[in-house]
């Protein structure tokens, strides 16, 4: 489970321990983030959810993926070393479908708004919350568990620990 985690934070493009200040003089602390962030936890809609239990699009995908494509005309994909994969919809900037390689949901991901700064919440098809972040910009998040403890924190290629460990990297792509 853990390594899933950190797996979809990757896909999510999140940022990691010290503050940084953005365009318009917004700063963040990881405390500021998690206050944020405990304000109006939004709660998955059931019919929805359903809906997206299984991948409609599966065959499509997963072949998309494998083929080293993430684009599609009507969606954006991402896979992960565990052959799990997600899918965004254009139409629907709100929500992030996480799918086993067999096209089962696994998560479902809820994002408050498209421009920064941003939370998102990441439920399980059961509607339990996993994880909830704060997208202070395109190269910074703040990733806590549902009890608020700090799981990382994203600060451009680098995601850092409470201790300021590096626990993780990524590459950019621009």
């Amino acid at each position: 489970m853990k390594r899933i985690l950190c797996l979809l934070f990757v896909f999510c493009f999140f940022s990691c321990t010290y503050a940084q200040t953005i365009s318009g003089g917004v700063e963040y602390s990881a405390q500021d983030a998690l206050i944020e962030l405990r304000n109006n936890i939004p709660k998955t809609d059931f019919f929805l959810t359903a809906k997206n239990y299984v991948d409609s699009n599966h065959q499509e995908n997963y072949s998309t993926l494998l083929k080293g494509q993430t684009k599609l005309n009507d969606r954006t994909l991402g896979l992960f070393s565990d052959n799990t994969y997600a899918v965004k919809y254009n139409d629907d900037k709100e929500h992030v479908w996480y799918y086993d390689q067999s096209g089962s949901l696994i998560n479902v991901e809820i994002r408050t708004a498209s421009n920064y700064p941003y939370r998102t919440y990441k439920f399980t098809p059961e509607g339990e919350l996993v994880n909830m972040s704060m997208r202070v910009s395109e190269n910074e998040t703040f990733i806590f568990s549902p009890l608020g403890k700090l799981l990382g924190h994203w600060l451009d290629e680098n995601c850092y620990d409470e201790s300021k460990n590096v626990i993780m990297t990524r590459k950019i792509v621009k």
